[in-house]
């Protein structure tokens, strides 16, 4: 008994061992070191590499992907410690084929109170014709956009958003910006 119980510890200790040396291989991969936002291009001073331990069905970039990966674009927002995938990097920015980017300029009032970030979806609204009783219509059909950056406000509260529009639909986008008369509504994060 007395040597059984031995062979049964030393076996465990080996299994122990083994478990730990297969946990313990990790390679090299892409990491994020500073916050990037949707839409701007990489550095190499927003990345670093991490040794971790990785299940082969996360597809993970590696290392030695790092100077293809440096000037691409941030396809979401990035945090700090996030493991790089592809999905979430492509070599062209903003706009895409298809299309357009527009400037809107929001005055603070009509600005969201919990603000704009790249990558929210919005409709751009032609107000022009609503009159303050709600009469009148809208002259135009919501445009679907895209932020891609939201600018500091200036010093009269005015913030500059660049959105991402359909190419057919930039033009009276970019008329109805530059007369004032665009009105934001912010489409739901998950549809």
């Amino acid at each position: 008994m007395l040597g059984l119980g031995a062979l049964l510890a030393a076996l465990g200790s080996l299994t122990v061992v083994w478990l730990v040396g297969v946990a313990g291989q990790r390679q090299e991969v892409l990491a994020v070191r500073s916050d990037v936002a949707y839409g701007e291009v990489l550095t190499t001073e927003d990345l670093t590499i991490a040794r971790v331990s990785v299940d082969p069905g996360i597809a993970v970039l590696p290392a030695s992907e790092r100077d293809a990966v440096v000037g691409q674009v941030a396809t979401t927002r990035l945090a700090p410690g996030m493991l790089l995938t592809h999905g979430m990097v492509e070599p062209d920015g903003e706009p895409g084929p298809g299309q357009v980017l527009v400037p809107i300029a929001v005055p603070a009032e009509r600005m969201p109170a919990g603000g704009l970030r790249a990558g929210d979806r919005i409709l751009a609204v032609d107000s022009e014709g609503v009159g303050s009783d709600g009469g009148g219509a809208v002259a135009a059909t919501p445009t679907a956009a895209t932020v891609v950056r939201v600018g500091p406000p200036d010093i009269n509260g005015v913030t500059v958003v660049d959105v991402t529009t359909a190419a057919a639909a930039g033009p009276r986008l970019a008329v109805a910006a530059a007369n004032g008369h665009v009105a934001l509504v912010v489409e739901p994060s998950g549809g």
